[in-house]
């Protein structure tokens, strides 16, 4: 890749990120000048941290778009040329695992619920039982579009047992589990994945298949599995505390 390649779209990307920063910024100006009146020593910390956050955003999205996108792309549509395409299915499960294992804001979220908890639910537990269920929901994923099962199959039974789940666990583990939800779906795993399963996808389509409609919805799943999973731990949680009573 030459040089003029890797910096194509650049522009556009330091504009995009330009217009989502501004009107925070405005937002901050305005309830400085008007209600806040922060020292100087803080302000100049909060400046700091929007040109960090600003030249950070500009770079993973540049990445996302010169690398992530066509890597997955190109790698879905390998492992549908290959004889045992099957194989998509426990690489979807590992690659859900590992990029839920990295994704910054599961770890901030395990963070935060173990100060509120006090260390009641410990952080190495959520982070593991989210990356688990973000696994097994790509690899049903990869199965849905490998066999070209209806997305309503899965979605459907998901949410009747995350209803039936949230009867037996805690309110406690009830809302932590749908902050789950939003929280596993970031960026890791919806910029490479998604490339993937869509790739995957266009070059697994058999004839009058809707390839489209085959590679979405990855995310409606990934965002149902961390529910159930931390529902299932909040049962298990309270078996134990009935178990120790």
């Amino acid at each position: 890749m030459s040089e003029i390649e890797i910096f194509k779209g650049l522009k556009d990307v330091v504009i995009e990120v330009s217009f989502a920063l501004i009107p925070l910024i405005l937002f901050f100006g305005f309830f400085q000048f008007f209600y806040l009146n922060l020292p100087r020593k803080k302000i100049i910390d909060i400046l700091k941290g929007v040109v960090l956050t600003f030249f950070g955003l500009v770079l993973f999205l540049h990445g996302v778009h010169i690398g992530f996108l066509p890597f997955g792309d190109a790698m879905g549509q390998k492992f549908a040329a290959l004889s045992f395409s099957w194989i998509i299915i426990p690489v979807g499960f590992i690659l859900g695992f590992v990029a839920t294992f990295a994704e910054p804001a599961v770890r901030i979220l395990n963070h935060e619920v173990d100060k509120v908890t006090g260390g009641y639910i410990p952080q190495r537990l959520m982070l593991i039982t989210l990356s688990l269920g973000v696994g097994v929901s790509i690899a049903l994923s990869m199965a849905r579009i490998l066999y070209d099962i209806p997305l309503m199959y899965f979605v459907l039974p998901g949410y009747g047992i995350v209803l039936v789940l949230a009867w037996f666990t805690s309110e406690t583990f009830t809302s932590i589990a749908f902050d789950s939800g939003g929280v596993a779906t970031g960026p890791m795993t919806v910029t490479f994945i998604t490339a993937l399963s869509l790739g995957f996808a266009q070059a697994n389509a058999a004839e009058g298949v809707n390839a489209v409609a085959t590679g979405f919805g990855m995310i409606a799943l990934v965002a149902l599995a961390p529910i159930v999973s931390v529902l299932i731990l909040g049962v298990l949680y309270k078996l134990k505390e009935k178990k120790s009573e």
